[in-house]
């Protein structure tokens, strides 16, 4: 077993349960540490032997970008349920961070973090 770790892909999107929040987009940061077999890639050296990152970047983006969601504990949901459709993820931890959250308080970012 091993880990493909896709790290820190920004998005705008349209998420989150106020009124401004659904009409203008705001940028989210997401990470994915996805649980795959990695043994026959490390033997192989071929892409279709393991789980390819750039579809997952892709595929992320594509969810962030086009769907919309009050809660980020649904968007990260989502985001996993994408995530396992390749059955050779046995597993996945996704976090998504809203870097813009609208609140009266100086901090860098909420977050929101699940494992399918």
């Amino acid at each position: 077993m091993g880990s493909i770790l896709v790290n820190g892909v920004r998005v705008l999107g349209v998420h989150g349960v106020l009124p401004h929040e659904r009409l203008h987009p705001q940028p989210f940061e997401v990470d994915v540490a996805l649980e795959v077999n990695l043994s026959k890639a490390g033997l192989s050296d071929k892409l279709e032997d393991t789980v390819d990152y750039g579809s997952i970047a892709e595929a992320i983006s594509t969810v962030v970008a086009n769907e919309s969601y009050q809660l980020m504990e649904r968007l990260a949901t989502r985001i996993a349920e994408v995530c396992r459709e390749d059955p050779r993820v046995t597993e996945v931890t996704v976090t998504v961070r809203k870097l813009h959250p609208p609140v009266n308080a100086m901090l860098n970012h909420v977050a929101v973090c699940i494992t399918a």
